[in-house]
């Protein structure tokens, strides 16, 4: 049995992850160009930091392998991103 709050914290943090598709949807559409801006990395990490606190305390190691290794994929994404904005200025 899973306590109500750790299903909803579960059910947060899948639907944090899913919406960075459709937030780099929204901002591909606007700008005419397929990109993946810095808010699909944060929504990235939130929504894995979510996920991930989900697996450690359910003990899930798939999950805690996937969303751990991506959290440390995503932030660098974002340290990439915020270079290359500080250099294009």
């Amino acid at each position: 049995a899973i306590p109500l709050w750790l299903l909803w914290l579960g059910v947060i943090g899948q639907v944090v992850f899913t919406l960075r598709f459709i937030y780099q949807w929204i901002y591909s559409e606007k700008t005419k160009i397929s990109q993946l801006p810095l808010g699909f990395w944060a929504l990235s990490v939130m929504g894995a930091v979510l996920i991930l606190t989900y697996a450690i305390i359910r003990k899930d190691p798939v999950l805690l392998v996937g969303h751990g290794a991506g959290i440390f994929i995503y932030t660098r994404n974002i340290f990439i991103g915020n270079k290359q904005n500080t250099n294009a200025n």
